[in-house]
């Protein structure tokens, strides 16, 4: 699987963007968010984390400015009746953080309001991501900022080693509150004694 595609943006318009990787071109399906991101910095190597769905009649790359937006997308994507298009959909109605506030509060009535998204699917996304993202919400109300770096790859490690994503988070909060300028590793040791 491919975890990012970076080079020279070739074609740029809101549903997708075409990145040119050493004379390889990747039709790269994006959100509007990042859209808007890759839209200020046109000329500058762009750099996005991927998300690769397989189907029998296509291998479709989704591509995200931040690891946060593919992490949120991926949530979406677990909630059954949420395909890549939906999510993709969802994300570019609304803000990742408006994304975690409305599901953490529970707004119904907002997500009823993307566009191909029904009373009951929304309801689904609320009951099944709400316990995942609370986390990840709290920390973005109380601190007013994305996730840190440190926080992003400690974060990663930690679920590639089989731990839960609320439970990693909820540690590495309280590390990074603790201590702000600790690096990756330290953060990961740290959390393994916490769990």
């Amino acid at each position: 699987m491919y975890d990012y595609i970076s080079g020279k943006i070739a074609e740029l318009n809101p549903a997708y963007v075409v990145i040119d990787n050493n004379g390889m071109g990747f039709m790269i399906n994006i959100s509007l968010t990042t859209y808007n991101d890759l839209n200020k910095n046109r000329d500058a190597v762009a750099k996005l984390f991927v998300y690769e769905a397989i189907r029998e009649d296509a291998h479709v790359l989704f591509g995200f400015s931040g690891k946060h937006e593919r992490e949120l997308f991926m949530m979406l994507i677990s909630v059954s009746g949420v395909g890549p298009g939906t999510a993709r959909m969802i994300l570019s109605s609304l803000s990742p953080v408006d994304l975690e506030q409305c599901i953490a509060g529970g707004n119904l009535s907002l997500l009823k309001s993307v566009k191909g998204i029904g009373a009951k699917t929304a309801q689904r996304i609320l009951v099944d991501l709400k316990d995942k993202i609370k986390v990840a919400g709290d920390t973005l109300l109380d601190n007013n900022s994305a996730p840190s770096a440190v926080y992003d790859e400690a974060l990663a490690a930690l679920v590639m080693l089989g731990f839960s994503q609320p439970m990693s988070q909820k540690a590495l909060k309280k590390l990074l509150k603790e201590e702000p300028s600790i690096t990756v590793e330290a953060a990961i040791k740290k959390a393994l004694k916490m769990m």
